[in-house]
């Protein structure tokens, strides 16, 4: 159910640490992971996800994963997270103690086989021990739902499957969930859809968004959710990211645009924009591109003028 009652604060994770950067073709060096969230944390951002505990044969990028989380200066507040898809990289995360784990499942049957070679009830079974472990270690689950809207092999997804995995994460224990339209295909009314089977399962401060930008509509989706209710999204500075497995999908959208729309309509983020823009033109500046965030780009321009 809509409504024009929009949160007064929306808290961001930024993702781009670890989703913007584990495709990049050229390796980019730990002090540089480092120094990004540095930045990030000083820019007002007190949910970062920073590595992934994977295999470095699939994410070679992610290799580094022990030697970043040693290396973070912690702030008192911030919450660090980490990918870990199995036991193995729980384990080996646990020695770096996140504040959080992420597991994933995919909202496709076709994609989760391509992604982790296995159907969506094997994932989840694969993830309870993770799950579990986690938990009696006091440590917080997030839950990421890749391609709830849709699926480079599938097409459209339907709102029932994503009801079905939501389910299954709530049923092992995981305690938020993120709708992740991974390749970006997504337009308001369909995650709408996406966002209310979730809603079947866990409550509205436990669900967020997360949108790829790859048709230009994840700012209209991260609107409608707002309109929802939904108050935490996941984004990446300067838009950085896309999906080893999803042919064609571009970045997550860009934490300086939504921080911008956010602030323009008067919701608080306790994010500061322009120490956000130095953080993201330090990474791009790295990468050897322009940002991906429009209003970044646009900020900074004006800035040099």
């Amino acid at each position: 159910m809509l409504n024009l009652q929009f949160p007064s604060r929306v808290k961001l994770v930024e993702v781009g640490p670890r989703d913007g950067l584990q495709n990049e073709k050229q390796q980019v060096p730990a002090a540089i992971k480092i120094e990004l969230v540095q930045r990030l944390q000083a820019a007002g951002l007190k949910e970062i996800e920073v590595t992934s505990f994977v295999s470095p044969k699939w994410v070679p990028q992610m290799a580094d994963n022990a030697e970043v989380m040693a290396g973070i200066q912690r702030k008192a507040g911030v919450r660090y997270s980490v990918l870990t898809p199995n036991q193995q990289g729980f384990e080996a995360a646990l020695l770096s103690q996140p504040d959080e784990i992420v597991v994933f499942g995919a909202a496709s049957e076709a994609f989760s086989q391509k992604n982790i070679n296995c159907s969506i009830a094997e994932s989840i079974e694969r993830f309870a021990p993770v799950v579990a472990a986690a938990r009696g270690a006091g440590i917080y689950v997030r839950g990421a739902m890749s391609c709830a809207v849709g699926c480079p092999y599938e097409g459209d997804v339907a709102p029932e499957r994503v009801g079905y995995l939501a389910g299954l994460m709530k049923g092992i224990g995981v305690q938020h969930v993120g709708v992740a339209d991974t390749i970006g295909v997504g337009t308001p009314l369909k995650v709408q859809r996406a966002v209310e089977a979730t809603l079947k399962h866990f409550d509205i401060d436990d669900v967020s968004g997360h949108f790829h930008d790859t048709y230009g509509q994840a700012l209209a989706n991260t609107l409608i959710c707002l309109q929802l209710g939904v108050w935490q999204f996941d984004t990446s500075v300067a838009g950085l990211g896309g999906c080893p497995y999803a042919k064609g999908a571009t970045g997550n959208v860009a934490t300086e645009d939504v921080v911008y729309l956010l602030h323009g309509m008067g919701i608080e983020t306790g994010i500061d924009l322009d120490r956000l823009i130095d953080a993201g033109q330090f990474i791009s500046d790295f990468l050897g591109r322009s940002t991906n965030a429009r209003a970044g780009k646009a900020l900074f321009n004006k800035r040099q003028a």
